[in-house]
């Protein structure tokens, strides 16, 4: 429940703080006192959004800040999940910075937005006045049926598994057209692929095909060059290899005399045998070597094949297009693997469908099962808030198709007279009638203490007098479980609050001001007067005042 609430710097707010009760409270104020400026800045802790525009004073900042008694509640996991300490009074502070920033606090620990509005979505309910209209919303009236039926566990289940279905969807989806896409491309991989495996082509074989061909092509000349080499070295009559040999010859003759001779004469013997290694080597190279057009040509086919492919690659090296053809081989296996992993994928996908399916059907029964008892309660209390001849009807069917809601399609009629038949709320009940509806949905759905707290702003527009007095006797009826507080304009409904705050603005400083007192009994009797007699405070509305009191 709420226990305290504090307001700095928020719109026509200097500085404000309210201690608030259990059971039931009514706060009341003339119009345009600042009653519903209070309700604005406690809906920025709830994670309202907000900007500068609220700050009374632009060059400091707004703080507002309240503290809940949770201990009833089973938030402990919650506060776990979210590493926030968890403290039975739990503190939540909202500041806005007159640079327009923002921050939000759970007990001082810093939090986002979107998780100050899940706490708080599981604590408190503020029924504001335009919230009659999403009387005739369809997720507004899925969970009114939910919250009666106590479907939050299982909603909560269904939700996390849809998500996950539609994320398999998703991915089914892009594989499907993945593989769509590349089984169009397939045939040109192949072809790609199988024009560079024909070639065989073997890395580093490009250099020896140039290098073969350059040979090839000056045939005779290197042929005749060879020939005059080993001419030269060994068959001439005064061949090369004679003449060293002569020399070594006469070189040795001075061994005994000149020492230095003997290694003259090793060197020049090694010198004749290099000569007549190359001279042999030589003469049998050049008889290898003979012009050959057919060789020629074959490897001139195969050298301009292997340029063709380099320049359609716009590649340089044989090393390139081997590596071109593994990745074209890489794609042709990942194809002819992506109709497994497509079947694999729709088999997940069809696995979660049907448990998301299974989940939306138990969902749809347990709406269906409530429903009768949900239109039961709804039209008693409606009769008993004066509509006689209420007819407030569910209609519920299962559709196919699955949202983040489950398969059904649930739509709220109404008719408050006789031989009417129900039709859309928003097209039949008037403003009375549609304050009378959202009070006796909202009795049923939260006298079982989902929440701990409920505020009611204005939710008595459209009615007076007895109805008034019954809707009273509801908040009265529904405090005994969870707090309650009604601002209202109605005597009726304020003199049944435990505790009646009086909101006051005050005009006769510079700048508007807006402050909130507890009455005690004697300050509650004439504020009550007051609202019966209006302008002029006399003897009978201050004795309704106590008879109303004291009912």
């Amino acid at each position: 429940m709420l226990r305290f609430l504090s307001i700095k710097n928020y719109a026509l707010i200097d500085s404000l703080e309210i201690d608030f009760h259990k059971g039931f409270s009514t706060i009341t104020g003339e119009t345009g006192s600042g009653k519903s400026i209070i309700i604005g800045a406690l809906s920025l802790i709830l994670g309202k959004r907000s900007d500068i525009s609220v700050l009374k004073n632009q060059k400091s900042k707004c703080i507002v800040e309240a503290s809940f008694d949770i201990g009833l509640k089973n938030l402990k996991d919650f506060f776990k999940k979210n590493e926030i300490d968890y403290e039975k009074t739990t503190i939540v502070r909202r500041e806005i910075a007159p640079n327009g920033k923002t921050r939000s606090f759970i007990n001082d620990t810093p939090v986002q937005l979107s998780l100050l509005k899940d706490f708080s979505s599981m604590i408190i309910d503020i029924h504001s006045q335009h919230q009659n209209l999403e009387l005739s919303n369809n997720l507004f009236q899925i969970k009114v049926v939910d919250l009666f039926a106590k479907n939050e566990d299982i909603v909560n289940k269904y939700f996390a598994e849809y998500t996950d279905f539609k994320q398999l969807d998703q991915q089914y989806k892009k594989l499907l057209e993945k593989t769509e896409s590349s089984k169009a491309d397939l045939d040109y991989f192949q072809f790609q692929y199988e024009q560079l495996e024909k070639l065989n082509l073997i890395e580093g074989e490009q250099e020896e095909i140039e290098g073969n061909l350059m040979t090839l092509n000056n045939a005779e000349e290197i042929k005749s060059k060879l020939f005059a080499l080993s001419q030269n070295f060994i068959y001439q009559d005064k061949n090369l290899i004679n003449q060293i040999s002569s020399v070594k010859t006469e070189i040795s003759k001075l061994v005994d005399v000149y020492p230095k001779a003997k290694e003259i004469t090793n060197r020049l013997e090694s010198i004749i045998i290099e000569l007549q290694d190359i001279a042999e080597e030589t003469e049998q190279e050049s008889e290898k070597i003979n012009y050959n057009p057919q060789e020629i040509e074959k490897l001139t086919d195969r050298l301009s094949a292997i340029f063709e492919l380099q320049q359609k690659y716009k590649v340089n090296t044989i090393k390139e297009l081997i590596k071109i053809k593994d990745e074209l081989n890489s794609k042709i296996s990942n194809i002819a693997n992506y109709d497994d992993n497509l079947k694999n994928q729709k088999l997940q996908l069809d696995i979660k469908e049907k448990a998301v399916n299974k989940l939306a059907s138990e969902i749809h029964n347990k709406r269906k099962k409530v429903i009768p008892n949900l239109e039961n309660k709804i039209n008693t209390l409606l009769k008993n808030l004066g509509i006689l001849h209420a007819v407030f009807k569910i209609e519920l069917s299962e559709n196919q198709t699955l949202n983040e809601h489950g398969k059904s399609d649930i739509n709220f009629l109404f008719s408050a007279n006789k031989k009417v038949e129900p039709a859309d709320i928003a097209k039949i009940a008037s403003g009375g009638e549609l304050s009378r509806l959202m009070l006796a949905l909202k009795y049923t759905i939260f006298s079982s203490s989902f929440i701990s707290t409920i505020i009611f702003d204005e939710i008595d527009l459209g009615v007076s007098g007895e109805i008034a007095d019954k809707m009273g006797i509801l908040m009265s009826e529904m405090s005994g479980n969870i707090q309650v507080i009604s601002i209202t304009h109605l005597p009726q409904i304020a003199s049944r609050g435990k505790q009646h705050y009086r909101v006051l603005k005050d005009e006769k400083q510079k700048d508007a001001n807006i402050t909130i007192e507890l009455l005690n009994k004697d300050d509650r009797i004439i504020e009550i007067a007051k609202m019966l007699s209006a302008e002029n405070l006399t003897d009978a509305a201050i004795e309704n005042a106590k008879m109303l009191l004291k009912n």
